[in-house]
């Protein structure tokens, strides 16, 4: 016998986390399962070493905000993925506030944001950005500097035997975040268990059928013992990193025809050295190299993990056709539709620049990788930086192009939905679910208003246009995560 349930919640991330979150508190009475096919949930893409813990509000990510041809620089998706982030802020300052939630520190940290770049043509574009967002409320406090005096004192590891004449700019906000969502998720997961919500782990979703009835029988196996077992659910979210292109292939959705995904390994250099830690305290981006995915965009970050302080460097692209840390070395292949090879192979051709960079990247040693973190921090020395291994991602590939960011797919009759793509991803999974819940429940969402805004306060503004309403926001969520304004 099939066990019938209102939700399924395929993957034990951040993602599933955050809508069962949501769906909990909107219908209490539902019955929501979890499946992870790992022994413990926030283990591969959510984990706090597979993935920079940026709390992603484009303070510091250039890729958010490209040159026109014409040199010219637009905010409007660095403000709006802005918007998406103080949506999260909220939420979570909500869930502290009704103790679901432990003391901030558990998994938010005060990590001011920078960007480092060098060479006049980049030093040029980043004044030039600074001057585009500094006068947006949602940006408040940026301050940008060329005086290696100034840059010292945000972050002194920068400017040691830095090249004299060497042209170079820094813009901060003290007001970044360092996030640990391995330590969110399982908060939130656990609070959700301990109110009902069933948390199977070790056990795997292998395929997605529609039944008569408008149910998906979710068809899964046992990690122990390979005992397999279904569930009929109302509604199913498929929240399983790169995994969930395949079993939103099994589901049969025409939203999913012509999608692809390429999966995209990487590795941190890392120290814990405490004369080294204790003399950079942000999270500092530049550019990426030519060729790289913007997943690969250099960055120099102050990490804080149980507690521990520590700093990583990276990433360093890697490749295995698996789709997540522990997949299979045979998803890229199985994954191929006739919809979507001709799609893949234009991806192929026409990035051939990503290739290379790929091979240039896999053939790096730990010299090398040391080498390239030099052009950050002139003084680092081979001894003090080891590797670590961090997760897999699987960037959206649809229509011949190779796509940057999240996409959520869902059938026409909102029954069932998945997450495909990378960044921002797990900064702004709230504004994320928030939009899936609009396009799955079209008939609840005006019931479900109310009880939205009483977890996000600003649920349905926009708070960049409204200056006094982004500053109360801004200063209550700080105030609540205790992190600076």
């Amino acid at each position: 016998m099939s066990e019938p349930v209102d939700v399924v919640l395929i993957g034990g991330g951040i993602m599933s986390a955050t809508l069962g979150t949501l769906l909990h508190r909107l219908q209490p009475e539902w019955k929501i399962v979890v499946l992870e096919r790992l022994s413990e949930v926030a283990e591969e893409s959510s984990n706090a070493w597979n993935n920079a813990g940026t709390g992603h509000a484009a303070l510091c990510e250039l890729n958010y905000m490209p040159p026109a041809a014409d040199g010219s620089v637009d905010p409007a998706k660095a403000i709006s993925i802005n918007e998406q982030f103080q949506q999260s802020r909220e939420l979570w300052s909500t869930l502290i506030g009704e103790g679901v939630l432990d003391e901030p520190s558990t998994f938010i940290n005060a990590t001011p944001h920078m960007t480092f770049v060098t060479g006049e043509k980049d030093v040029a574009y980043l004044k030039r950005r600074y001057e585009a967002l500094k006068g947006q409320p949602l940006f408040a406090g940026i301050e940008y500097s060329e005086d290696s005096r100034v840059i010292n004192q945000w972050a002194p590891l920068l400017m040691q035997r830095r090249r004299k004449g060497e042209p170079f700019a820094a813009t901060r906000v003290p007001a970044g975040t360092d996030v640990d969502f391995g330590a969110l998720t399982r908060q939130l997961l656990g609070n959700l268990e301990s109110d009902g919500v069933e948390v199977r782990t070790n056990i795997e979703a292998r395929k997605l059928r529609k039944q008569k009835d408008g149910t998906w029988r979710v068809s899964y196996r046992h990690a122990l013992g390979r005992t397999p077992g279904t569930l009929d659910a109302r509604f199913v979210f498929v929240g399983a990193g790169g995994w969930a292109i395949k079993l939103l292939q099994s589901s049969g959705i025409d939203e999913i025809k012509g999608y692809g995904v390429f999966p995209i390994g990487g590795q941190w250099l890392m120290t814990s050295n405490p004369a080294l830690v204790s003399q950079h305290k942000a999270k500092v981006y530049s550019q990426a190299a030519v060729g790289a995915p913007p997943m690969s965009v250099p960055h120099l970050d102050t990490r804080v993990v149980d507690g521990e302080t520590s700093l990583l460097f990276g990433p360093f692209a890697t490749f295995t056709p698996k789709f997540l840390k522990r997949g299979h070395w045979w998803d890229l292949i199985t994954q191929v539709r006739f919809s979507n090879l001709f799609s893949m192979l234009k991806v192929a051709v026409t990035n051939l620049d990503l290739v290379k960079y790929l091979v240039t990247e896999l053939a790096k040693t730990h010299k090398g990788k040391v080498e390239s973190l030099r052009a950050f921090v002139p003084t680092a020395k081979d001894e003090d930086w080891t590797l670590l291994n961090a997760g897999q991602r699987a960037q959206v590939m649809v229509g011949g192009e190779l796509k940057f960011g999240t996409e959520v797919i869902s059938a026409a009759d909102g029954s069932i939905a998945g997450l495909l793509g990378a960044s921002p991803g797990a900064s702004t999974a709230p504004s994320i679910m928030l939009g899936l819940l609009k396009r799955c429940f079209p008939d609840r969402i005006a019931e479900w208003e109310p009880q939205l805004r009483a977890l996000i306060p600003s649920y349905g503004e926009q708070l960049n246009p409204q200056p006094a309403l982004a500053d109360e926001v801004l200063t209550a969520t700080a105030s609540a995560l205790q992190i600076n304004r």
